[in-house]
């Protein structure tokens, strides 16, 4: 039996953070379960109250390729950099200037939705680097465009 991936995000604001991703990565929210029309009449039937509607959320690949995102909601804020993090590869098979201004393009995208630049690495600045951008989502987390 193969095994599949979840990435998990611990955060403030589910909702909104797995919107930024779906965004990001052209992903969608994952649909409500079989027999509900919405989450809101699954989250009614399964007595969540209101105040806990935005504890979790997830998103996934509409071609079912990628693996789920979950988010879930937890009461600390980040406080240091991540130990892994996303490349979303914007720009795998461009070289030099195409390349960094297909990278820059994504970015610029990306902070109109929330995400903050944190620096540009130059294309053959460390050996065998192709050049890629260091990014933050809304909620600090670091991700590449690569």
């Amino acid at each position: 039996m193969a095994l599949t991936v979840q990435v998990t995000f611990d955060c403030a604001d589910p909702g909104a953070l797995a919107e930024f991703w779906c965004e990001v990565l052209g992903y969608r929210l994952e649909s409500p379960p079989a027999g509900f029309d919405s989450w809101d009449a699954a989250l009614d039937a399964w007595g969540v109250p209101p105040e806990h509607r935005n504890d979790r959320s997830a998103a996934v690949d509409p071609e079912g390729d990628g693996p789920r995102l979950f988010f879930q909601k937890v009461p600390e804020g980040k406080t240091a950099k991540n130990r892994v993090h996303l490349d979303v590869r914007a720009a795998a098979e461009a070289t030099g200037d195409e390349r960094m201004a297909a990278l820059e393009a994504k970015a610029d995208a990306l902070v109109a939705l929330g995400a903050e630049r944190v620096r540009r690495h130059e294309p053959d600045a460390e050996p065998g680097s192709a050049g890629f951008l260091v990014l933050r989502d809304p909620e600090g987390n670091e991700f590449c465009l690569d």
